[in-house]
């Protein structure tokens, strides 16, 4: 390694060094350099960052509620004064902007919020008297020692979906980030270390799929956490599942937005453009296909051509509308689209490459691609491209564009555009996808509700936060109580009844 920072792993409260010697280039994308390097875990490393939340679950699991809230609620004050300094590391490591950086750790606040209402969430249930001196009742415990694996596209969004709700229930964590924008991770740890989280409950490692394997194989780690490409999350709920785990993996998507002949175009047009280029693309719930249901498409290709000549791409740190990818290589595959769709015999309306930007030549840039007339038989629509593309498809009709997307092997988001009540209450019960949005084209769900998709998109027991987070990182225990008086007597061996 050079003279360049090293991020090293988080465990037991402060930061480790490990013991593998590999590391991973880490990149400013807008500058399409090397900024840091970060540390690579090995098996070995993996088994300490678990070895310490496997000893700090007993005194977690058995602290009050009310000091785990404590330390939840002085978290969430932190990051939200300190907010600023971490949306500087996601622009500096991700590229997005400071807005999207910004938007991202609200949305992750609102799940810390949730995990405050922890003591409510988990109380349990109890009926007296089910039979003579009988009482029975239930309680919600944690699991033990957790695994969450997230993505490079949210870095600070997705840990905070999963280790508030895990931590706040009463569980330790070990989270591996994607070694491509480490350093929010650690950062998070650190305010939560601050925040009066005792060491080894929250603990971060840093890797590859070596990394991975080791969480998913662990005989101490009860459950795994994933988000991250379709491909990968059923190898994880595969592979976890095979070794007893529970597990929520959620994949890939390819979010289609209908648009109906009655729709307002120009709320139509800045939707698609706000859901299919904000964060440059690089999220699952982006929209890259537009369903136009004719007569309405050339007006509204040419509102949201329009639209993508004023948008400003640059360097996040400048106030632009749109950053970089996160590296070259992704950079690269999601502009190979371009000619496949030319080649498909698409319309390329907008091209991306070769644009101006507001930053370093160097940096990883693709400006906004529109693409006309897409086959749905064409890899540019089949494809999670994962990137600022957004496809047109036409179609003659609602019915023509509802099979459309429920032949999709996704089912992650959706939305339709329409003043069309009946057609809008039509489609939510007909879709067959997760989240459905009705003139909301990103309809990620607040953090009382629970996040994720159907077919391709979801794998595994749960999806993430929300009620269904509670149920995942919590196991019910039933229990059956007689507290005899001393009028009891005799010995029955019968299998117990109710009388």
């Amino acid at each position: 390694m050079t003279d360049l920072p090293v991020i090293t792993h988080w465990i037991d409260g402060a930061p480790f060094d490990g013991t593998s010697t590999r590391s991973a280039p880490v990149f400013n994308p807008a500058l399409g350099a090397v900024a840091k390097h970060v540390r690579l875990a090995g098996a070995v490393d993996v088994d300490t960052a678990v070895a310490s939340a496997q000893a700090a679950y007993p005194g977690w699991r058995d602290t009050s509620q009310a000091r785990r809230q404590g330390v939840m609620f002085t978290f969430r004050e932190l990051l939200n004064a300190r907010k600023g300094e971490l949306a500087d590391i996601l622009t500096a490591e991700h590229g997005k902007v400071t807005a999207d950086a910004l938007g991202e750790i609200a949305r992750g606040l609102e799940v810390v919020e949730f995990a405050l209402g922890m003591p409510h969430l988990t109380k349990g249930e109890y009926s007296e008297n089910v039979s003579t001196g009988v009482d029975v009742y239930t309680l919600r415990q944690p699991l033990g020692v957790v695994g969450i694996i997230s993505p490079f596209n949210f870095p600070a969004m997705v840990p905070l979906w999963f280790f508030p709700i895990a931590i706040a229930a009463g569980n330790t964590v070990v989270l591996k980030p994607s070694e491509k924008d480490p350093s929010a991770s650690n950062w998070m740890a650190a305010l939560m270390t601050e925040a009066g989280l005792p060491a080894g409950v929250l603990n971060v490692v840093h890797g590859d799929k070596e990394a991975v394997d080791a969480l998913l194989v662990h005989p101490h780690v009860q459950a795994i956490s994933f988000v991250g490409s379709t491909p990968i999350a059923k190898y994880i709920y595969e592979t976890a599942a095979h070794h007893g785990k529970r597990v929520q993996a959620l994949g890939g998507a390819k979010n289609h937005m209908l648009v109906l002949p009655d729709a307002d175009l120009d709320l139509a047009a800045d939707a698609a453009v706000n859901a299919g280029f904000g964060s440059a693309g690089e999220r699952c719930m982006a929209i890259s296909v537009v369903v136009a249901v004719e007569p309405v498409a050339d007006e509204l290709v040419a509102k949201i051509t329009e639209r993508l000549k004023g948008l400003r791409v640059g360097d996040g740190m400048r106030g632009c509308d749109m950053g970089p990818l996160i590296t070259q290589a992704h950079r690269d595959k999601v502009a190979s689209y371009i000619d496949v769709a030319r080649t498909d015999g698409a319309e390329v309306v907008v091209d991306g490459r070769g644009i101006e930007v507001d930053g370093d030549a160097s940096g990883f840039w693709l400006g906004p691609t529109l693409f006309d007339r897409v086959g749905t038989d064409s890899d540019v629509y089949l494809d999670e491209i994962f990137g600022p593309v957004l496809s047109i498809v036409r179609v003659g009709s609602y019915t023509e564009g509802l099979t459309l997307i429920n032949r999709s092997r996704y089912g992650n988001g959706t939305a339709i555009f329409t003043n069309d009540g009946g057609a809008a209450r039509r489609f939510q019960n007909e879709v067959q996808v997760g989240m459905v949005g009705i003139n909301v084209p990103i309809p990620v769900p607040v953090a009382y509700h629970a996040f994720g998709g159907w077919k391709d998109s979801l794998f595994g027991d749960a999806k993430a936060y929300g009620p269904a987070g509670i149920a995942f990182y919590t196991r019910e225990k039933a229990i059956t109580s007689r507290w005899l008086d001393p009028s009891h007597g005799g010995i029955n061996l019968g299998f117990p009844q109710n009388a």
